[in-house]
């Protein structure tokens, strides 16, 4: 599997809370991925279903991201909206909670939780990608370290979404 095309696009949303810690860390990793895989068919976004609009990333949140070569500083919170749910491919919600916000808010069949897109039925994916707001900078990192591990999964199931 190459990615490496310039195939039909395809949009990847992630969703929490407030889109702050989790979906942000989520978007950057995603995006430094599929950027070292060649995969520029496939773009990201962000949102929180209970997003204040135009916030920052959290401390946490930058602090884990620049601890590993990624830059959040310039992060603002958007809340999830219609639009957004209509123009995207794949929404990967952080919880199941937020699986379920997704889809009273109209959210298609392509909402699912994130942990259960990469291993389907584990009980570990059942309980999602914990929030690590309000902890020190090691939930952060641990946050982080997780969401990495699961989005590279989560490529190597669409690498090939969208090529020629």
């Amino acid at each position: 599997m190459t990615g490496s095309g310039s195939g039909t696009p395809y949009r990847i949303l992630f969703v929490c809370t407030g889109n702050t810690c989790r979906s942000p860390m989520a978007e950057v990793i995603a995006r430094d991925l599929i950027r070292s895989r060649g995969m520029e068919h496939v773009t990201v976004e962000s949102a929180g279903t209970a997003a204040s609009p135009g916030e920052g990333a959290t401390p946490g949140a930058v602090h884990a991201a620049g601890e590993n070569g990624l830059d959040l500083t310039s992060h603002l919170s958007r809340v999830l909206t219609d639009e957004m749910l209509d123009a995207v491919d794949l929404i990967l919600g952080m919880t199941p909670g937020h699986v379920s916000a997704v889809e009273a808010a109209g959210g298609r069949s392509n909402a699912q939780l994130l942990s259960d897109f990469v291993a389907p039925g584990s009980d570990a994916a059942q309980v999602g990608v914990l929030d690590p707001f309000g902890g020190g900078p090691e939930l952060y990192v641990a946050t982080f370290e997780t969401l990495e591990r699961l989005i590279d999964a989560a490529l190597d199931r669409i690498i090939d979404v969208g090529e020629p």
